[in-house]
């Protein structure tokens, strides 16, 4: 930690940083992420400097600075730093910004855990931004020429094809048996009066 300090102030008006401080501060919100006291005063340190869009590229001290903002309850801090970042593990980012709303949550609600139906709420009200998924939330259901294809066999043929059938229709638009037959078995439990 002494030695990223006394490189950080040698290099404070070096604009890119110098690529070994880059790599010294990933190793060290590594070393130090079970020693909160020490890791607190790294992320001061690297908040506080002006390469710190420089730092955020690694996930590493991402995740440190994302942990001690939590840790301190400044979630709008910890979002926003999400949002600026510009490391390459997106999944990860997307990973810890549910992280920071679930953590939200807990404190707010005064609990220590949330239900997988809470965490799922939570999701749903707060989507990562667009700078953390530029292609888009993923979804599990089916592209809309799949789902044509599925509804207009259901009203024109039937709603309840043999196995047969099921076979056909997923080799026709390129999903598994199962995904069709789930398809048709949800189909006809929404149609229910």
């Amino acid at each position: 930690l002494k030695r990223f300090m006394v490189m950080l102030s040698k290099n404070k008006n070096k604009d890119p940083p110098p690529s070994n401080l880059l790599d010294l501060v990933g190793e060290l919100c590594w070393d130090l992420q079970s020693s909160s006291s020490s890791l607190e005063k790294l992320v001061g340190a690297m908040m506080g400097c002006k390469h710190k869009m420089y730092f955020l590229t690694n996930i590493h001290v991402v995740r440190a600075c994302v942990f001690i903002h939590i840790r301190n309850e400044q979630h709008d801090t910890a979002c926003s730093l999400l949002e600026q970042c510009k490391a390459e593990e997106k999944e990860e980012l997307v990973q810890l910004w549910h992280e920071v709303h679930y953590w939200r949550v807990m404190q707010r609600q005064r609990k220590d855990y949330l239900t997988p139906v809470q965490k799922f709420c939570c999701r749903k009200r707060n989507p990562p931004p667009i700078s953390l998924c530029p292609e888009g939330l993923k979804t599990r259901n089916h592209p809309e020429e799949v789902r044509q294809h599925l509804h207009r066999f259901a009203v024109e043929v039937t709603a309840n094809p043999n196995k047969k059938q099921r076979e056909e229709l997923a080799q026709d638009i390129n999903l598994q048996p199962v995904q069709v037959y789930n398809w048709f078995s949800n189909y006809r439990r929404r149609r229910k009066p």
